[in-house]
């Protein structure tokens, strides 16, 4: 299912004091790293974590947000996996990252930058871009044909899925949401 609406299905208003990546004084704080990475360590209550990678000036933008991704769900506990079920969770999460940031690429002029949200249910998945495009499957999909797969991929691993614009403000929020290993 794709949806444009105005906020993410998992929006919980503004993000807590210091979740940008800097504390009140300036400083980056903890978790905040180099080359435009920014890892937010969960402050907020129900153990919500997040993570954003900035694009910005970035080349090898699809392993980047991969190698980003796979160091936040370390992080998070889903990797390594103990089960199979839990591998292909980790494995989709990849997959979906990959496929967002893709599509962002050669449709809408590359990516500004990944948010990547962990609770304990769901782990939420947000590129940002200036393109003007309304991302959706290929329709009629072709399975057998090269291309064109990326949005079929993500509507079927993800729970839900869609866009978000801000009225006034080039560009879109392509969202989805994956549900926690078993």
């Amino acid at each position: 299912m794709s949806t444009t609406r105005p906020y993410s299905p998992g929006d919980r208003g503004p993000e807590p004091s210091g979740a940008s990546g800097a504390s009140e004084g300036g400083a980056p704080a903890a978790g905040a790293s180099a080359g435009g990475a920014t890892a937010v360590p969960a402050a907020s209550p129900g153990g919500r974590q997040v993570r954003r990678l900035s694009f910005d000036g970035e080349s090898g933008v699809v392993p980047l947000a991969r190698d980003f991704t796979r160091q936040a769900l370390y992080a998070w506990g889903w990797l390594p996996a103990a089960t199979a079920d839990q591998r292909a969770a980790a494995e989709d999460v990849l997959l979906v990252v990959s496929e967002l940031v893709t599509n962002a690429c050669l449709h809408a002029e590359g990516p500004d930058q990944l948010e990547i949200t962990c609770d304990k249910k769901v782990i939420h998945i947000e590129v940002s871009d200036r393109g003007t495009g309304q991302p959706a499957p290929r329709t009629p999909h072709r399975a057998g044909r090269p291309g064109g797969h990326g949005m079929f991929i993500v509507q079927r691993l993800c729970l839900d899925w869609g866009v978000v614009r801000t009225p006034g403000v080039a560009g879109k929020k392509v969202w989805a949401e994956l549900g926690a290993p078993a």
